[in-house]
């Protein structure tokens, strides 16, 4: 039997690498990095695996290559390294190590894998059906989006990713939105969406009347119905019933409002708040010394730009603008840091939903406002499920946007 030696994995990563090689008969073992060279040198096994999980190679890592590159016996294992994006002068340091790939994150598990296979001289089993899976979080809500096909591959990750997020964020009793609406299904898909539901249920600490699914398909309706291990589970065809069953049923929260607080907020007045701008930044613990919460307005329109920086210098908040959705980027990347963020999602150079998800790659915490005339709700649901916390339909009256600013900052000041 062909065996791997991981070195340094993620819970994440070996339990999926485990899952994929224990039905490829391939065995796998896992090493922290001061433990690895004495199972590397007493194993000796075909492969071995690292995960770097901060930029560079720490020395333990050094240490170890160096090591394994002294050993006449393992000097000769090919390695393979996933990780950040480092320098490609770094990577060709790597291969006087036999380091035979590195991949950057996230993966590519086709490559991967056919990596993977060469040095094993095994046909790794691979599904190649063409498949999108994207995970959002909004508060406790998990968007979970499939498209154009079920790929068993990605399937067999979800679950692991779920668990995830909900160790990271601490998310208790999360919620699951699980989003269909690209997939036509017959029974032939049934196995495979079984398996989808199978890795989403996985997890205990998600419940399957926590569970929603978004499909335009009769076929989802009919699996869910047939089986009593999904009993709890709701299906639907609208995506205002899905948002109004996340209401908390035992929350004195009007369930319309629910919808169109979080999906649609056109020209409604909001009730001013108790507690003003200055006195929320405060309580949100920001970096930033003084009472002047610091807030970043991303649009082209330079008539808005102008029109909402007055409207806050009025409330004595220090506001930055940027025309473009790049110079906002580089400036969050080079460690510039708000309590809020105004944005567009029509910008000539960048779309909105990129930077938003630009922004969740880089696990981007502060409150968005999205300030746009999008009004198609794929457009919205999108931007809500990364991580957008609230829609302002074009245009408001200023006083409209700052009271939601100061009600978000508020709620933030306090979770």
């Amino acid at each position: 039997m062909k065996s791997v030696l991981l070195i340094e994995g993620s819970t994440l990563f070996s339990g999926f690498l485990k899952d994929k090689f224990s039905t490829e008969q391939v065995s796998l073992e896992s090493a922290n990095s001061r433990e690895a060279f004495t199972k590397l040198v007493s194993s000796l096994p075909d492969l071995v695996i690292i995960e770097l999980n901060e930029d560079g190679i720490d020395e333990y890592i050094q240490t170890l290559l160096d090591k394994k590159h002294m050993d006449p016996n393992a000097k000769k294992i090919p390695i393979i390294i996933t990780g950040p994006v480092i320098d490609r002068a770094k990577i060709s340091q790597l291969v006087e190590y036999n380091v035979i790939k590195y991949f950057t994150k996230p993966i590519n598990f086709d490559l991967f894998f056919e990596a993977v296979g060469r040095v094993l001289h095994s046909n790794l089993s691979m599904d190649t059906t063409p498949c999108i899976l994207d995970m959002h979080l909004n508060g406790n809500i998990i968007f979970v989006e499939v498209a154009l096909g079920l790929n068993r591959e990605k399937l067999l990750l979800l679950k692991y990713k779920l668990a995830e997020i909900i160790d990271r964020y601490r998310i208790h009793a999360p919620k699951v939105v699980l989003l269909l609406t690209n997939l036509n299904l017959s029974f032939m898909d049934g196995a495979n969406l079984e398996l989808l539901f199978e890795n989403i249920t996985a997890d205990k600490r998600v419940a399957n009347k926590n569970i929603n699914i978004l499909s335009l398909d009769d076929f989802v309706s009919e699996l869910v119905e047939g089986h009593a291990e999904y009993t709890g589970m709701r299906v639907a065809k609208s995506l205002n019933n899905v948002l109004t069953s996340l209401v908390n049923q035992d929350s004195a929260y009007d369930k319309n409002e629910f919808v169109v607080d979080k999906v649609l907020s056109f020209d409604r007045e909001i009730d001013n708040q108790s507690l003003d701008f200055s006195e929320a930044h405060t309580t949100a613990g920001s970096a930033n010394t003084g009472s002047v919460a610091r807030i970043a307005v991303v649009d082209d329109d330079v008539v808005v730009r102008k029109i909402l920086e007055n409207s806050f210098s009025g409330i004595s908040a220090d506001t930055t603008l940027f025309e473009s959705g790049s110079s906002f980027i580089q400036a969050i990347m080079s460690g510039e840091s708000f309590d809020l963020v105004i944005l567009d999602l029509y910008i000539a150079d960048m779309d909105g939903i990129s930077i938003l998800k630009n922004l969740q790659d880089h696990s981007f915490e502060t409150p968005i406002i999205i300030y746009s005339k999008a009004t198609d709700r794929n457009i919205i649901i999108k931007a809500l499920s990364l991580g957008a916390k609230s829609y302002l339909i074009k245009p408001q009256k200023p006083e409209v946007i700052i009271n939601k600013a100061v009600e978000i900052l508020h709620k933030n000041s306090r979770s």
